[in-house]
């Protein structure tokens, strides 16, 4: 009878060590699955942040495309502007030119008579 009430406390133990060892396989099991949606959630989140930076960074880039852009244009009315202000003090100094020289051939006309005379 004793054999038989060890045995069955072997058994019981038995029973018992391979119930807790499922249990153990099962949270392990389920542990694992849960760490894989966690990386796969993280791979996620990392892909979803470099899409973001890529678009910040195009879109950085055609900002500074298009303020560059932009500075040409300001740079080339600046230099149209400009040759269109030489160009009118060319004109101004090619009329005083004109006056100076018409008023020149004027007082020596005028000069020649007066010695004529």
């Amino acid at each position: 009878m004793r054999k038989v009430v060890v045995g069955l406390f072997v058994l019981a133990l038995s029973m018992g060590t391979l119930i807790s060892c499922k249990e153990a396989a099962e949270k392990t099991k389920e542990a694992t699955e849960e760490a894989g949606k966690s990386l796969e959630e993280a791979g996620e989140n990392l892909k979803d942040a470099a899409n973001d930076a890529v678009d910040a960074v195009k879109e950085a880039g055609e900002d500074a495309k298009e303020a560059g852009e932009q500075a040409l244009d300001s740079i080339k009315k600046a230099g149209e502007d400009a040759m269109d202000k030489a160009k009118e003090m060319g004109d101004g100094i090619k009329d005083a030119a004109e006056e100076t020289a018409d008023g020149l051939k004027k007082v020596a006309e005028e000069t020649k008579d007066q010695l004529d005379n």
